[in-house]
Protein backbone atom coordinates (compact mmCIF):
# COMPACT_ATOMS: atom_id res chain seq x y z
CA UNK A 1 0.00 0.00 0.00
CA UNK A 2 1.48 3.37 -1.37
CA UNK A 3 1.29 6.95 -0.58
CA UNK A 4 -1.11 8.40 -3.46
CA UNK A 5 0.99 11.35 -3.18
CA UNK A 6 4.76 10.34 -2.62
CA UNK A 7 4.35 6.77 -3.38
CA UNK A 8 6.14 5.84 -0.42
CA UNK A 9 4.66 3.28 2.22
CA UNK A 10 1.86 4.56 3.53
CA UNK A 11 0.20 4.26 7.24
CA UNK A 12 -3.19 4.77 6.94
CA UNK A 13 -5.94 3.86 3.99
CA UNK A 14 -9.01 5.59 3.81
CA UNK A 15 -11.78 3.99 1.44
CA UNK A 16 -14.09 6.59 1.56
CA UNK A 17 -11.30 8.82 0.26
CA UNK A 18 -9.85 6.28 -2.21
CA UNK A 19 -6.44 7.44 -0.76
CA UNK A 20 -3.90 6.27 1.16
CA UNK A 21 -1.34 8.43 2.84
CA UNK A 22 2.53 8.31 4.41
CA UNK A 23 2.81 9.88 7.81
CA UNK A 24 3.38 13.52 6.21
CA UNK A 25 0.95 13.31 3.83
CA UNK A 26 -1.96 12.42 6.09
CA UNK A 27 -1.51 14.73 8.86
CA UNK A 28 -1.28 17.45 5.43
CA UNK A 29 -4.46 15.91 4.53
CA UNK A 30 -6.36 16.00 7.70
CA UNK A 31 -5.56 19.58 8.70
CA UNK A 32 -6.68 20.65 5.01
CA UNK A 33 -9.71 18.35 6.41
CA UNK A 34 -10.12 20.49 9.40
CA UNK A 35 -9.67 24.10 7.60
CA UNK A 36 -12.37 23.33 4.79
CA UNK A 37 -15.00 22.43 7.48
CA UNK A 38 -13.96 25.97 8.59
CA UNK A 39 -14.50 27.47 5.51
CA UNK A 40 -17.65 25.59 4.46
CA UNK A 41 -19.25 26.26 7.22
CA UNK A 42 -18.20 29.27 7.75
CA UNK A 43 -16.87 28.59 11.25
CA UNK A 44 -15.18 31.44 12.27
CA UNK A 45 -12.03 34.48 11.00
CA UNK A 46 -8.44 34.06 11.14
CA UNK A 47 -8.29 36.41 14.24
CA UNK A 48 -11.38 34.39 16.28
CA UNK A 49 -11.18 33.66 20.05
CA UNK A 50 -11.74 30.40 20.07
CA UNK A 51 -12.53 28.02 23.49
CA UNK A 52 -12.49 24.16 22.84
CA UNK A 53 -14.25 22.49 25.36
CA UNK A 54 -12.12 19.41 26.01
CA UNK A 55 -12.86 16.62 27.66
CA UNK A 56 -9.14 14.66 27.93
CA UNK A 57 -10.41 12.37 25.25
CA UNK A 58 -8.69 11.85 21.55
CA UNK A 59 -11.36 14.30 19.76
CA UNK A 60 -11.75 17.37 21.92
CA UNK A 61 -7.52 17.08 22.03
CA UNK A 62 -7.22 16.63 18.39
CA UNK A 63 -9.07 19.43 17.77
CA UNK A 64 -7.33 21.94 20.32
CA UNK A 65 -4.06 20.71 18.55
CA UNK A 66 -5.05 21.00 14.83
CA UNK A 67 -6.49 24.45 15.56
CA UNK A 68 -3.18 25.50 17.07
CA UNK A 69 -1.51 24.00 14.03
CA UNK A 70 -3.39 25.70 11.91
CA UNK A 71 -2.16 28.96 13.62
CA UNK A 72 -5.78 29.68 15.44
CA UNK A 73 -5.92 31.27 18.81
CA UNK A 74 -7.31 28.38 20.75
CA UNK A 75 -7.78 28.21 24.58
CA UNK A 76 -9.04 25.53 26.42
CA UNK A 77 -11.86 25.10 29.01
CA UNK A 78 -12.23 21.06 31.16
CA UNK A 79 -15.36 20.82 33.35
CA UNK A 80 -14.56 18.18 36.15
CA UNK A 81 -17.65 16.43 36.67
CA UNK A 82 -16.51 14.64 39.60
CA UNK A 83 -16.47 11.02 38.16
CA UNK A 84 -13.85 9.32 40.09
CA UNK A 85 -11.42 8.44 38.86
CA UNK A 86 -12.13 9.05 35.75
CA UNK A 87 -12.59 13.08 36.09
CA UNK A 88 -9.29 13.54 37.54
CA UNK A 89 -7.37 11.49 34.96
CA UNK A 90 -8.48 13.32 32.31
CA UNK A 91 -7.37 16.48 33.90
CA UNK A 92 -4.19 15.88 34.25
CA UNK A 93 -4.26 14.64 30.34
CA UNK A 94 -5.90 18.32 29.63
CA UNK A 95 -3.24 20.00 31.86
CA UNK A 96 -0.51 18.28 30.40
CA UNK A 97 -1.10 19.30 26.52
CA UNK A 98 -1.66 22.73 27.81
CA UNK A 99 1.69 22.84 28.95
CA UNK A 100 3.38 20.90 26.41
CA UNK A 101 1.79 23.68 23.65
CA UNK A 102 2.21 26.69 25.98
CA UNK A 103 -2.11 27.11 25.31
CA UNK A 104 -3.97 28.34 27.95
CA UNK A 105 -6.35 26.52 29.70
CA UNK A 106 -9.69 26.85 32.36
CA UNK A 107 -10.74 24.72 34.25
CA UNK A 108 -14.33 24.41 35.75
CA UNK A 109 -15.16 22.53 39.07
CA UNK A 110 -19.30 21.07 37.92
CA UNK A 111 -20.07 21.60 41.89
CA UNK A 112 -19.23 25.32 41.68
CA UNK A 113 -22.03 25.83 39.64
CA UNK A 114 -24.58 22.61 40.40
CA UNK A 115 -23.30 22.04 44.17
CA UNK A 116 -23.06 18.56 43.22
CA UNK A 117 -21.12 16.16 41.08
CA UNK A 118 -22.24 14.04 38.14
CA UNK A 119 -22.29 10.84 40.18
CA UNK A 120 -24.39 13.00 43.23
CA UNK A 121 -26.64 14.17 40.50
CA UNK A 122 -27.25 10.17 39.31
CA UNK A 123 -28.24 9.47 42.40
CA UNK A 124 -31.26 11.97 42.57
CA UNK A 125 -32.93 12.19 39.52
CA UNK A 126 -34.98 10.11 37.80
CA UNK A 127 -33.91 10.57 33.82
CA UNK A 128 -31.25 9.08 31.69
CA UNK A 129 -27.75 10.90 33.79
CA UNK A 130 -26.43 11.11 30.08
CA UNK A 131 -28.88 13.63 28.56
CA UNK A 132 -28.35 15.82 32.07
CA UNK A 133 -24.71 15.51 32.17
CA UNK A 134 -25.18 17.17 28.27
CA UNK A 135 -27.19 19.64 30.13
CA UNK A 136 -25.07 21.01 32.60
CA UNK A 137 -21.93 20.88 30.18
CA UNK A 138 -23.65 22.87 27.59
CA UNK A 139 -25.23 25.61 30.17
CA UNK A 140 -21.51 25.87 31.93
CA UNK A 141 -19.42 26.12 28.44
CA UNK A 142 -21.84 28.24 27.51
CA UNK A 143 -21.73 30.73 30.51
CA UNK A 144 -17.87 30.11 31.00
CA UNK A 145 -17.44 31.64 27.24
CA UNK A 146 -19.56 34.89 27.81
CA UNK A 147 -17.85 35.53 30.98
CA UNK A 148 -14.54 34.50 29.76
CA UNK A 149 -15.00 36.89 26.37
CA UNK A 150 -14.90 34.29 23.53
CA UNK A 151 -16.30 34.80 20.86
CA UNK A 152 -16.51 31.02 19.63
CA UNK A 153 -17.03 27.95 21.21
CA UNK A 154 -15.24 25.02 19.39
CA UNK A 155 -16.17 21.04 20.36
CA UNK A 156 -14.84 17.72 19.25
CA UNK A 157 -17.81 16.14 17.69
CA UNK A 158 -16.56 14.29 14.71
CA UNK A 159 -17.91 12.63 11.43
CA UNK A 160 -18.95 9.42 13.24
CA UNK A 161 -20.51 11.12 15.88
CA UNK A 162 -22.59 13.80 14.11
CA UNK A 163 -23.97 10.95 11.53
CA UNK A 164 -25.03 8.24 14.37
CA UNK A 165 -26.84 11.83 15.77
CA UNK A 166 -28.43 12.26 12.60
CA UNK A 167 -29.16 8.86 12.05
CA UNK A 168 -31.35 8.81 15.62
CA UNK A 169 -32.97 11.77 14.93
CA UNK A 170 -34.05 10.67 11.85
CA UNK A 171 -35.44 7.49 12.82
CA UNK A 172 -37.53 9.21 15.65
CA UNK A 173 -38.09 12.18 13.42
CA UNK A 174 -36.64 14.67 16.47
CA UNK A 175 -37.51 17.88 14.25
CA UNK A 176 -36.17 19.99 17.37
CA UNK A 177 -32.88 18.59 17.24
CA UNK A 178 -32.96 18.61 12.74
CA UNK A 179 -33.40 21.93 13.17
CA UNK A 180 -30.05 22.82 15.07
CA UNK A 181 -27.90 19.92 13.57
CA UNK A 182 -25.68 22.18 12.02
CA UNK A 183 -22.06 22.61 11.87
CA UNK A 184 -22.41 25.78 12.90
CA UNK A 185 -24.50 27.58 15.38
CA UNK A 186 -24.46 31.53 15.24
CA UNK A 187 -24.63 33.59 18.45
CA UNK A 188 -28.02 34.82 19.08
CA UNK A 189 -30.70 34.85 21.63
CA UNK A 190 -28.09 34.58 24.79
CA UNK A 191 -26.02 32.04 23.20
CA UNK A 192 -22.09 32.09 21.91
CA UNK A 193 -21.46 31.00 18.43
CA UNK A 194 -20.86 27.17 18.23
CA UNK A 195 -19.18 24.98 15.70
CA UNK A 196 -17.64 21.52 15.27
CA UNK A 197 -14.66 21.81 12.93
CA UNK A 198 -13.50 17.86 12.81
CA UNK A 199 -17.49 17.28 11.26
CA UNK A 200 -15.59 15.89 8.16
CA UNK A 201 -12.99 14.23 10.00
CA UNK A 202 -14.02 10.27 10.90
CA UNK A 203 -13.34 8.62 13.99
CA UNK A 204 -10.43 6.57 12.03
CA UNK A 205 -8.84 9.57 11.33
CA UNK A 206 -8.67 11.65 14.72
CA UNK A 207 -7.52 8.16 16.18
CA UNK A 208 -4.70 8.28 13.87
CA UNK A 209 -3.67 12.20 13.97
CA UNK A 210 -3.39 11.42 17.72
CA UNK A 211 -1.46 8.59 17.11
CA UNK A 212 1.07 10.13 15.13
CA UNK A 213 1.03 13.34 17.14
CA UNK A 214 2.19 11.34 20.51
CA UNK A 215 -1.76 13.01 21.92
CA UNK A 216 -1.41 11.28 25.57
CA UNK A 217 -5.33 11.37 25.95
CA UNK A 218 -7.89 9.67 28.19
CA UNK A 219 -9.05 6.28 26.00
CA UNK A 220 -11.48 5.27 29.27
CA UNK A 221 -14.99 5.73 28.44
CA UNK A 222 -17.26 7.15 30.93
CA UNK A 223 -18.95 4.66 33.19
CA UNK A 224 -22.30 6.10 32.49
CA UNK A 225 -22.77 5.82 29.05
CA UNK A 226 -22.60 2.11 28.89
CA UNK A 227 -25.63 0.84 26.47
CA UNK A 228 -26.10 4.62 24.99
CA UNK A 229 -27.93 4.28 21.87
CA UNK A 230 -25.48 6.40 19.63
CA UNK A 231 -23.08 3.51 20.34
CA UNK A 232 -26.12 1.75 18.67
CA UNK A 233 -26.14 4.00 15.58
CA UNK A 234 -22.34 4.09 15.35
CA UNK A 235 -22.03 -0.05 15.13
CA UNK A 236 -24.98 0.05 12.57
CA UNK A 237 -23.34 2.64 10.33
CA UNK A 238 -20.37 1.47 10.54
CA UNK A 239 -21.66 -1.99 9.13
CA UNK A 240 -22.77 -0.12 5.95
CA UNK A 241 -19.24 1.88 5.75
CA UNK A 242 -17.47 -1.45 5.38
CA UNK A 243 -19.21 -2.60 1.61
CA UNK A 244 -19.98 0.84 1.12
CA UNK A 245 -17.34 3.63 2.00
CA UNK A 246 -18.32 7.30 2.12
CA UNK A 247 -21.65 6.62 3.20
CA UNK A 248 -21.44 8.56 6.74
CA UNK A 249 -19.75 11.41 4.45
CA UNK A 250 -22.63 11.83 2.11
CA UNK A 251 -25.29 11.10 4.52
CA UNK A 252 -24.24 13.50 6.76
CA UNK A 253 -23.04 16.36 4.39
CA UNK A 254 -25.81 15.81 1.83
CA UNK A 255 -28.38 16.39 5.03
CA UNK A 256 -26.07 19.54 5.51
CA UNK A 257 -26.26 20.87 2.14
CA UNK A 258 -30.20 19.50 1.25
CA UNK A 259 -31.60 20.73 4.54
CA UNK A 260 -29.67 23.56 5.56
CA UNK A 261 -31.98 25.95 3.53
CA UNK A 262 -35.16 24.74 5.04
CA UNK A 263 -34.97 23.66 8.43
CA UNK A 264 -31.21 25.60 9.98
CA UNK A 265 -32.33 29.20 8.34
CA UNK A 266 -35.91 28.56 8.87
CA UNK A 267 -37.09 31.90 10.50
CA UNK A 268 -39.36 29.30 12.55
CA UNK A 269 -37.35 30.02 15.26
CA UNK A 270 -38.01 27.95 18.80
CA UNK A 271 -39.60 30.55 20.72
CA UNK A 272 -36.63 31.08 23.83
CA UNK A 273 -36.81 33.60 27.13
CA UNK A 274 -34.57 34.40 29.70
CA UNK A 275 -34.69 32.25 32.73
CA UNK A 276 -36.64 34.07 35.36
CA UNK A 277 -33.18 33.10 38.04
CA UNK A 278 -30.13 32.57 36.02
CA UNK A 279 -30.81 34.62 32.92
CA UNK A 280 -30.05 31.36 30.22
CA UNK A 281 -32.78 31.21 27.31
CA UNK A 282 -34.79 28.51 27.75
CA UNK A 283 -37.93 27.25 26.14
CA UNK A 284 -38.42 24.85 29.34
CA UNK A 285 -41.02 28.09 30.90
CA UNK A 286 -39.79 30.29 33.06
CA UNK A 287 -36.86 28.45 34.63
CA UNK A 288 -34.37 26.88 32.68
CA UNK A 289 -33.95 23.48 32.77
CA UNK A 290 -30.42 23.74 35.06
CA UNK A 291 -32.32 26.09 37.64
CA UNK A 292 -34.66 23.58 38.04
CA UNK A 293 -32.16 20.92 38.43
CA UNK A 294 -30.46 23.02 40.64
CA UNK A 295 -33.70 23.33 43.24
CA UNK A 296 -34.44 19.19 42.30
CA UNK A 297 -30.79 18.56 44.36
CA UNK A 298 -30.97 21.01 46.95
CA UNK A 299 -27.93 22.75 46.55
CA UNK A 300 -26.39 26.25 47.96
CA UNK A 301 -27.23 29.23 46.06
CA UNK A 302 -24.98 30.30 43.62
CA UNK A 303 -26.28 33.99 42.80
CA UNK A 304 -22.66 35.02 43.26
CA UNK A 305 -21.24 33.27 40.66
CA UNK A 306 -24.33 34.26 38.23
CA UNK A 307 -23.25 37.93 39.01
CA UNK A 308 -20.16 37.09 37.55
CA UNK A 309 -21.66 35.01 34.47
CA UNK A 310 -25.37 37.47 33.10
Amino acid sequence: MKCIVCKKEAVIKLPSHHSAFCVEHFLQFFLRRVDKAIRRYRMFHANAKILVAVSGGKDSLVLWSSLLELGYDASGIFINLGIEPNSDIAEDKVKQFAKENNAQLHIVDVKDYLGATIPEVNKIVKKPICSVCGMVRRYILNSEAKRLGYSVLATGHNLDDEAATLLGNTLHWYEGYLKRQYPTLGEEQGFVRKVKPLVLCSEKETLAYAVIRQIDFDSERCPFSRGATSQFYKHILNLIEHDMPGTKQNFLCEFFRKMSGNIYNSSEKDKLTPCEICGYPTSAGKKCSFCRLKEQIGGETYMSLLEKVV
